[in-house]
This record gives structure tokens, C-alpha cells and sequence, in this order.
């Protein structure tokens, strides 16, 4: 895949303008000389690759990466997948001009808001159980049916519930949509999320949908847009400390940990601490306690600050000093709270030469959340680097890990 050589061209410029060879650009990111050259020709890597030249370069990883070719966008891997039709049909139908095809119910009885909001509950708890299965089958009748409710109340309490009801169904479709790599859909799902819940006036609903935006922008590299986004949405909602609930404080920190995400892979270390220090506020707010919402952001307490500093450590390419902050870490209040963390923390070992440190953190994952695993990329990077760099055969379980993994 190619990009028409605009970002090749800008990064040959920036070189140029930095009195860097190849070779000289090479060394400083930590990279082969191979890697640069490719990139300079028009060829493309992983976000984390051009987050280590924009280091090496003294600019914002944006700045390597915005602006290419629109004929050049890599095609998604999951827009022929017959799996995410009704999903694609659901949130993003046919239109006529007498409106979307799948939103047409009249012969539909009055829908039962109790019972819509008992299947949203049901669908987040399986989202949180890693039944993803259980999540795709019934996200398209469950979006369907938040459609028609919105469509049969004209006005009043009702519409507003049936909007952000629907507001809440479509940030799961996005959550779940950014998790299987449908990033165009998960796109359309969770703008109109915000836009549901922002007419329901539910303010949580908007800093969930954001929140799970600013997940996909990273994710496709769009950090600017990712950090001012979560920072646009964590001022509106910013709570009074001493009067907010323990969701206000959770909706707000998550923003900020993932501004604080985004700024960091934007080579801008001083704007992520300045974001995570607000982040700690809210923590610290929180005492020992967690906040908890399964159906939209999840969980945030002091630990969720303090991981996300571990894995800006990690952005950094500070591999001993993360290791050396998740050392003071207590154990996570549950099993796969931190599961992102622990990531992390295998890709520090991987990194300092302690693979099997590594390989034995991926098994415990592969233990907890099988299905979770399964979708993280970062899994099967670390498992990559550690293979790369044995001089002994894999064990057995290694071995069928690296399969599971699909890194062998």
C-alpha cells in the first residue's frame, strides 16, 4: 500500500530541513535504515513507527502522518465481511426519499422503553464478559428497535428517553465496531451517539461517545483530532469537584486519560502530563473508590491514571521506567481491569530482553480473556519481538500461544 508519496515526500522534507541523512534519521528513531527508506519512497508503517521519527524529528506524529492522498486510504478489511451486515444495515441503511429503509416500522407495536433499556443492559454485560458473539448477533435488532422508538414518540419524556437510549445502543455499536477494526462504521455509529445523547441532553452518553471516538481516531492515527476532542468534551463537563457524583468523575477522567493518550502519540509530553494531572485530580477525588459504567466509558480510579502514565512511558520508548512504575502497582481490583496495562508491561519486558517475563503475561491474558486477546494487535507484536529475539525453541504452549495469537 501506497500513499501517493505525500507522506513519504513530507518526511524526506523534514529530514532535509533537520540536516539528517537517512542513515542519521535511522539511528536516532531506532529504526533500519530499510524502514526509512521505504517510507521516503511512499510506502507506509504502523502509527507507532512514525511516532519514533516524529521523536527523532522534534515534531508532532500528526504532522508525518495527516493529509494523504484520499485514493490512497487503505481499503478496510472489513467492508466486504458478510458477518457485518446487518450491523452495516442497521446503523448506516439505504435511504429513500421517504427515509431509511430499516427505520420504517408502522405495522410495529408501541415499543416498550423498559424492555429496550433491559437489552441495552444486557448487551453492555456481554460486551464486559468478552461475548462478542453474543454482542454482534444482538446489536442490529436492538439498533432497529431504538430507531422505531425514537420514530414512534413525536416529543415529550418518551422521545427523549428513546434518544438516548439509542444514543447509548449506538456508542456500544461504535465501542464494540472499533474493537473488531470496522472503523468507517464505528465512525457513523458513534457520531450519531453524540448527537442522540446531546438532544436527550444526557451528558454522560456524549463523554462516553467521545470517549469511544477518541479510541477510533487514535487508533486510525488522527491524533490532533483525538486529543482536542476529548479536551473540547472534558471542559464542557468538567465537574465541581466537591459536589460531582462518581460518574461525573469517572466521564470526565477517562476523557482526560485519553487526551493525555492521544497527546503523547503526538510526540507532546507536556501537554499528556498536563492532562493526566487532571486526571489525577479526579482519582484522587474518587478516595479508594471506583466509578463504574459497564454500558458506556466502563472504569476509572486512581489506577486508571496511573497506567495511563505507564503507557505513555511506553510511547516514550521507556521501557525500564515503566517497568519500574507498574512495579508499584497493587493487584487490579478485577480480572480484566488493567488487561490494557499488562499489555504494556509484556511489550516493557520484550523490549529490555526478558521474553519469557513477556510470553508468561500474554499467557495470563490468554487465561483471563481469551476473546479479548485475540483482537489486540499489541498481543501479537509482542509476541513477534520476543520470537525474533530467542535463541531457544518455544515450549509447547508458547508455541500454541503464537498460534492462537495468529503470530506464528
Amino acid at each position: 500500500m501506497r500513499d501517493d508519496g505525500s507522506r513519504g515526500d513530507r518526511l524526506r522534507e523534514i529530514r532535509r530541513a533537520r540536516g539528517l541523512t537517512r542513515e542519521g534519521l535511522a539511528e536516532r528513531a531506532g529504526l533500519s535504515l530499510g524502514v526509512v527508506k521505504k517510507l521516503e519512497r511512499g510506502g507506509q508503517a504502523r502509527v507507532e513507527t512514525y511516532h519514533a521519527l516524529a521523536r527523532a524529528l522534534g515534531v508532532r506524529t500528526s504532522r508525518l502522518i495527516d493529509g494523504p492522498s484520499p485514493h490512497a486510504e487503505a481499503r478496510d478489511p472489513d467492508a466486504d465481511n458478510a458477518a457485518l451486515m446487518p450491523l452495516r444495515q442497521a446503523i448506516a441503511p439505504a435511504v429513500t426519499a421517504l427515509g431509511p429503509l430499516s427505520h420504517r416500522a408502522d405495522a410495529d407495536p408501541e415499543p416498550d422503553l423498559h424492555h429496550l433499556r433491559r437489552a441495552a443492559d444486557a448487551v453492555a454485560e456481554a460486551y464486559y464478559r468478552d461475548a462478542y458473539g453474543t454482542v454482534a448477533e444482538s446489536l442490529p435488532a436492538l439498533i432497529r428497535s431504538a430507531h422505531t422508538a425514537v420514530g414512534h414518540y413525536d416529543g415529550g419524556p418518551e422521545n427523549t428517553e428513546a434518544r438516548r437510549l439509542r444514543g447509548r445502543v449506538l456508542q456500544m455499536a461504535g465501542r464494540y465496531l472499533v474493537q473488531v477494526r470496522a472503523y468507517d462504521l464505528a465512525h457513523t455509529a458513534l457520531r450519531d451517539a453524540v448527537r442522540d445523547s446531546a438532544d436527550a441532553h444526557d451528558q454522560g452518553g456524549v463523554s462516553a461517545s467521545v470517549y469511544q471516538q477518541g479510541w477510533l481516531l487514535i487508533r486510525q492515527g488522527r491524533l490532533d483530532e483525538a486529543e482536542q476532542v476529548s479536551i473540547a468534551t472534558a471542559d464542557q463537563s468538567e465537574p465541581r469537584i466537591s459536589r460531582a457524583t462518581r460518574a461525573d468523575l469517572g466521564a470526565w477522567g477517562k476523557l482526560l486519560v485519553h487526551a493525555s493518550s492521544a497527546a503523547a502519540r503526538n510526540n507532546r509530553p507536556t501537554e499528556a502530563r498536563e492532562m493526566l494531572r487532571l486526571a489525577r485530580t479526579a482519582g484522587v477525588a474518587l478516595g479508594k473508590a471506583t466509578a463504574v459504567d459497564t454500558g458506556t466509558w466502563g472504569r476509572f480510579d486512581w489506577r486508571t491514571v496511573a497506567y495511563q502514565a505507564i503507557e505513555n512511558a511506553m510511547t516514550a520508548e521507556q521501557p525500564r521506567r515503566a517497568l519500574g512504575l507498574s512495579e508499584r502497582m497493587p493487584p487490579p481490583p478485577t480480572p480484566t481491569f488493567g488487561r490494557r496495562h499488562l499489555l504494556d508491561v509484556a511489550m516493557a519486558h520484550a523490549m529490555e530482553g526478558t521474553g519469557d517475563e513477556a510470553l508468561a503475561i500474554l499467557g495470563r491474558l490468554h487465561r483471563i480473556s481469551p476473546e479479548w486477546l485475540r483482537h489486540q494487535q499489541m498481543a501479537r507484536n509482542v509476541f513477534q519481538r520476543v520470537q525474533r529475539a530467542r535463541r531457544r525453541p518455544l515450549t509447547r504452549d508458547q508455541a500454541a500461544l503464537g498460534t492462537y495469537l495468529r503470530a506464528l
